[in-house]
This record gives structure tokens, sequence and C-alpha cells, in this order.
């Protein structure tokens, strides 16, 4: 009886907690084949998974299943420090737009909920790309390549803005220079 009244509690709680969060919009369509592959983390919001981190990228890897493998990697303070790497995975939560994916990690919590939510996107060329959550915990800049220029960056910042984020919070993210 406890337990319940503890996970009822809970549910209340998180209920709560989503329903006074502003919705974070998607984009209308992601071509998941695409989006697949590598991408380089050009700024982030910090958190306790990349506190520290540079270098850091994202590879996407469609599978035989539909599922899509996910490699995260970086390295700790400096771009020869050590490797902090995890493979993940990842599934498509909504079919209409492929912009909502749930990703999960070995020992990281798993929510019910697709956590992976796709804001901004290059439709073109998929070249760039912006990630959060429903929560706005997280948020990553991504391109396919290790710097961005400084004037579409600048757009993406005021997109972000625009949608809500709070842009302050980004910090950029060391990139080898090739």
């Amino acid at each position: 009886m406890k337990s319940n009244l503890i996970r009822i509690s809970l549910a209340l709680l998180l209920a709560v907690a989503l329903g006074g969060c502003k919705a974070v919009p998607t984009v209308p369509s992601v071509d998941i084949e695409r989006y697949m592959g590598l991408w380089y983390q050009i700024s982030a919001y910090e958190t306790s998974f990349n506190q520290g981190l540079v270098g850091v990228t994202a590879e996407y890897t469609l599978l035989a299943d539909g599922s899509v493998q996910v490699y995260n990697k970086g390295t700790l303070n400096t771009l020869d420090g050590e490797l902090d790497e995890i493979l993940g995975n990842a599934v498509v939560v909504d079919t209409k737009t492929n912009a909502k994916l749930k990703v999960s990690f070995p020992g990281v919590p798993n929510f019910p909920w697709a956590n992976y939510l796709i804001v901004i996107l290059d439709a073109e060329n998929y070249q760039y790309a912006v990630v959060s959550d429903p929560l706005r915990y997280t948020l990553f800049v991504l391109s396919r390549t290790p710097q961005m220029d400084a004037e579409l960056y600048g757009e993406i910042l005021q997109q972000l803005r625009v949608a809500g984020f709070n842009t302050d919070r980004l910090i950029v993210t060391e990139q080898p220079v090739f």
C-alpha cells in the first residue's frame, strides 16, 4: 500500500512537472537514412554526462531492425585526453515525422518517453541539427563538420531563442581543426 502511494505521488509530481513545461517543437520531417552518420557537437548545455568533454561526436547507424545504434565519444579536457565513450540504442517514437526518438544507454535511467527531439535540421543538406528533450534539460548543436560558420551558428541561436531555449547556457565544444 505504501509503495503504491509513493508511485502515485511520483506519477502526479511528474505529471505536474511535465504539464508546466512548454512543449518542445520538433521539425516536421526527418529522413532517418540521411540523418545517419557522424555528427560533431558544436555546443551543448553542460550536464553530468558531458562535463569536461571536448572533441565530442555522435555517430548514428541504422540497423536492420530499424533501430539506430548510437556511439557517443569525446575526450576529457583536451583533444588528446582520456577517451570517454558510450554505445547505446535508439528507436523512432514518432514515425509520422521521425523527429522524436527514444535513446537508451546502459546504466542510464530509461524514461518511457521520447528523449531525443530534433528541433532544428538543415532539411536540404542535413549539415546541421539541434537536439533537445521534452524537459529542455539538454540541448546539442550538431554539425557534419568540426567547425560551424559563425553566421550560421548565430542564426541557429536566434531560432532557439525564438523557440524558448536559453542559449546563454550553451557551452562551445572544442573540436579539432583539420
